[in-house]
């Protein structure tokens, strides 16, 4: 029997995804006779074809599917023949689930793509053929369905295959099948049909049974990803986890990344006793000889052909998430068994789905495909999404949510990532803080425009420098003449704004300095970037509390006023957010305080924190 094939299907809602799957398990003869009961029921309760059997039931499980007829989660059903074993994804078509998609494409090894005859490509078809290059995915079947609806015409599919054809061969794939179909009275989906003499090529299940496996490379460098360390007692330390490729025996000498330390496999142990050798897609627990270091999330290589490691790459982004990529802003990305922090810059360009062209972007919306560098905060092992999807891909997650919006195939490691190294230096933070004669901290003023900031900020800064303190101050307006001159007041762009002053601020502390840092500052994640490059107690958050009506009552700039009329867009408070701080070292209600009172209660702060 040939390999296992696993395939999704995909392609616009409504094209009939899950009713040929389901007429693949029943012209196949796959379904026992509880379960065609269970179907014909259904199929008069809440079917869509007044009564007769409606094959997308055997897969849209979901009360919310059959209820509106499409599929809005990821369906696997396995199933068998005479010739093949498969498991099949069944993945939503509507755009908002593309996320759903992509999860089913990352392990398929074919991809079968519907579309309606009676529409042709739509952009959302393109989109997952696009996708499931991206993924890797180099089988792909054009099923042409509904073609009854057209009078099974040669020349609609003939025209729909050309153009389809044309495309994936764009995108780099070469392996394109088509097969016209119409899956609700199961024409070509497994038996040939009396309605195309014109097509004499194979059904669709002759196609998936024909489908190319790739083959396990056993010559390949073998990696194992360490998902558990495994110690039941005081005398076993074992690392559990799976091989992704290659052969670990008993013996091999192996290396530990991203660490350098070096070992040799002592045994290979499962649940059955211990194994002469471990094959690709093995889980086993590994002993290695001596006392190494070893963490979840590790990889063990090959000593002799190991991984690169890296923590910069060209990537390329799925964005997967209603609120689009903010370039600068901390995310977190889980790449094998690890999670680390995750920031991209501004996408190099967007993939322009109906075409395969290039646009350019300052930042990727949902569903949107593009190319940007990334960065880790700790080198990682990898290799390139082509050769190794498990070591190549990473999801990204929103930090203070942990939900998922962003998925990233890297394409190669930056030459940076590489070449730059920290530079140790002689004098450090703690010789210029002794040598200032206090520690250096970060005071953080954020509120509303015309909340106070900048005029409790100035009289701190008075105040702290009539006392010999060392200080500099950081305005919002000022920086914007020079280092931030060339950015705007998008989401984007306000992350960006945070991100660089918050890496100057880090600085000026290195410095020994008290740096005052007055801005609108209006995400919760830019303050808490800010607050992570500073050691803890270097780092005092202020928030200048005035409520919205008496801010733009103050108005000093005008800008409310501007806003008002429509002549300053995103502006904070009115038509962009501000999310104020939930445990701030200090809150200043400006509505109650005089000025000079909130700068005292600030100088107080920082003695009580011991910065003075």
């Amino acid at each position: 029997m040939a390999a296992l094939l696993r395939f999704i299907t995909c392609g616009s809602v409504d094209d009939g995804k899950s009713t040929l799957i389901g007429r693949l398990l029943y012209e196949s003869k796959l379904l026992h006779t509880d379960q065609l009961e269970s179907l014909a029921a259904d199929s008069k309760r809440v079917g869509s074809r007044g009564g007769d059997l409606d094959f997308a039931l055997l897969v849209d499980g979901l009360a919310a599917e059959r209820e509106q007829g499409i599929t809005i989660d990821v369906a696997y059903r396995f199933f068998a023949t005479e010739r093949r074993r498969f498991i099949v994804a069944d993945t939503p078509g509507h755009e908002q689930y593309t996320r759903n998609m992509v999860t089913g494409a990352s392990t398929a090894h074919a991809a079968v793509i519907l579309v309606d005859a009676r529409s042709g490509l739509l952009t959302q078809t393109r989109r997952h053929l696009h996708l499931v290059s991206l993924l890797g995915v180099r089988q792909v079947l054009l099923a042409v369905n509904k073609l009854d609806l057209v009078g099974y015409s040669p020349e609609v599919f003939a025209a729909i295959s050309d153009e389809f054809r044309a495309f994936a061969k764009e995108l780099g794939v070469g392996d394109v099948g088509c097969v016209p179909v119409c899956a609700v009275d199961g024409a070509n989906v497994v038996s040939r049909s009396g309605h195309t003499p014109w097509y004499g090529g194979p059904t669709v299940l002759d196609w998936l049974e024909n489908a190319e496996v790739t083959a396990v490379d056993d010559a390949a460098p073998a990696r194992l990803l360490v998902q558990w360390v495994n110690r039941p007692t005081a005398e076993f330390r074992g690392y559990a986890g799976r091989v992704l490729q290659g052969v670990l025996r008993p013996g091999d000498q192996v290396r530990v990344l991203p660490g350098a330390a070096a070992s040799t496999v002592e045994r290979l142990v499962t649940m059955d006793g211990d194994l002469a050798e471990a094959v690709a897609g093995s889980s086993v627990t590994v002993v290695l000889a001596g006392e190494v270091d070893v963490s979840r999330g590790d990889v063990l290589a090959a000593a002799a052909a190991p991984p690169e490691v890296a923590d910069a790459f060209q990537a390329h982004l799925v964005w997967l998430a209603d609120d689009q990529l903010l370039p600068g802003r901390r995310y977190l990305a889980k790449i094998g068994a690890r999670t680390v922090g995750f920031t991209a810059d501004q996408p190099k360009y967007r993939v322009e789905v109906d075409s395969d062209g290039r646009a350019p972007a300052k930042t990727l919306r949902l569903n949107e495909i593009g190319v940007a560098n990334v960065h880790f905060d700790v080198a990682v092992p990898f290799e390139r999404y082509t050769a190794n999807r498990d070591l190549g891909s990473f999801i990204v997650l929103d930090r203070l949510t942990n939900a998922t919006v962003g998925a990233g195939m890297i394409d190669f490691a930056l030459r940076r990532s590489a070449n730059v190294r920290w530079q140790q230096l002689t004098v450090g933070e703690q010789s210029r803080a002794e040598q200032n004669g206090h520690r250096p901290c970060v005071v953080w003023f954020t509120g509303l425009s015309g909340a106070g900031k900048s005029t409790v900020a100035d009289l701190v800064e008075k105040a702290l420098h009539a006392d010999g303190r060392r200080t500099f101050l950081l305005d919002g307006d000022n920086v914007r003449h020079g280092l931030n001159k060339d950015l705007g007041f998008t989401d984007a762009d306000r992350v960006e704004n945070i991100r660089r002053i918050a890496e100057v601020a880090t600085l000026m502390v290195q410095a020994g300095l008290i740096v005052l840092v007055s801005f609108i500052s209006p995400f919760r994640a830019e303050r808490e970037l800010a607050r992570s490059l500073v050691e803890p107690g270097e780092f005092c958050e202020v928030y200048v509390d005035a409520p919205l009506a008496v801010a733009e009552q103050r108005d000093p700039k005008g800008l409310y006023a501007k806003a008002r009329r429509g002549e300053l867009a995103n502006f904070t408070g009115i038509d962009s957010p501000y999310e104020p701080p939930e445990q701030p070292e200090l809150r200043l209600d400006t509505t109650a305080l005089e000025p000079e009172d909130a700068a005292r209660a600030v100088v107080a702060r920082l003695a009580a924190m011991g910065v003075i």
